[in-house]
């Protein structure tokens, strides 16, 4: 049974708010990395790391919010954010820290939410129509 105009309107516009959701979360990212950067350069340095990776970091979030929220190369960007995030959670993963623990898992969890994106594309409110 195929959906009716409402309902394949009101997927699309769902899609495009989830996508919009998860690019904000990256262009907050993109923003804390801008104004401070040592926190996230102490984490990398802390695992070994040197810190100058967190340039390299700023830019992949601020490219992937803006592919998340235009629709743009959605599915291999969603896929490759997906994997940032199951990386970047171990450097939260540290069992006697409650917040970083909180850290770690909402990083698993929106790695699932993008992951689904990745799969199911962003709907047809999109820059790419065929993301």
């Amino acid at each position: 049974m195929r959906p009716s105009r409402s309902e394949t309107g009101l997927s699309d516009w769902t899609a495009f708010a989830g996508r919009v959701l998860l690019g904000l979360l990256f262009v907050a990212g993109t923003a804390q990395k801008l104004v401070d950067p040592a926190p996230a350069a102490e984490l990398l340095t802390g695992r070994g790391l040197p810190g100058w990776l967190v340039w390299p970091a700023t830019a992949f979030n601020a490219l992937g919010a803006l592919c998340l929220i235009a629709g743009l190369w959605l599915r291999p960007i969603a896929a490759a954010l997906a994997a940032y995030c199951m990386v970047t959670s171990l450097f939260h993963l540290i069992p006697d820290d409650p917040w970083q623990m909180s850290i770690f898992v909402k990083n698993w969890a929106i790695a699932g939410g993008l992951l689904v994106l990745a799969a199911q594309g962003g709907g047809r409110i999109a820059l790419d129509r065929r993301a």
